[in-house]
């Protein structure tokens, strides 16, 4: 991965640790979903990662095993590779890790709490239905940017197709989703996708 050569002063690793903070409030349907605001901050406005570094940082923690919050931590470290070696690699990796884990986590705990006392509620049932939306969209605006940053966007009918297809399968059966990961790696290994 190519970088860019960076100068990170303290207010910027604040400004760094302030934005994965709040993103982590917003990262409803977990870190992922966030991915896009990621993306303007970090490659559009700062500059602090290539569009490359970027869609790595995804592909190899989503390729790796463990939790799929990884692509915070390799966004983090290659910002601070990119500002100057491997002491500020692990500073940018502990940054944007706590920054998108504290706030979710202890708010995450507190409303477990109060949502389990209230769980019968009216008021709380309908939040959760109400969610489920939003995940969705937060998922789609994803994928989307994932794929306009490889030069995928519109260009191959057959994936999005696929996809399509795939989504309907989901929602309206019960086939088992290692079937279709299995169908879709078969098509692509024939070179179909």
């Amino acid at each position: 991965m190519n970088g860019v050569s960076l100068a990170l002063g303290p207010a910027d690793w604040l400004a760094l640790f302030l934005h994965f903070a709040t993103l982590s409030l917003l990262a409803v349907g977990g870190a992922i979903t966030t991915a896009p605001d990621m993306h303007r901050f970090l490659v559009d406005q700062r500059h602090w990662l290539t569009d490359p570094q970027f869609s790595a940082s995804i592909a190899i923690a989503q390729a790796a095993p463990g939790p799929n919050v990884l692509f915070v931590a390799l966004m983090g470290w290659n910002v601070g590779l990119n500002a100057g070696g491997y002491a500020t690699a692990a500073l940018g990796l502990t940054v944007t890790m706590v920054g998108v884990l504290l706030p979710s986590s202890t708010l995450t705990y507190l409303s477990a709490q109060w949502g389990h006392r209230n769980r019968h509620r009216r008021s709380v049932r309908a939040f959760k239905a109400g969610m489920a939306p939003i995940v969705v969209a937060l998922l789609v605006a994803t994928g989307w940017v994932l794929a306009g940053s490889q030069g995928m966007a519109a260009q191959n009918w057959r994936l999005w197709l696929l996809t399509a297809v795939v989504a309907l399968l989901v929602w309206r059966t019960r086939v088992h989703l290692l079937w279709l990961l299995g169908a879709g790696a078969l098509l692509g290994g024939l070179g179909w996708v």
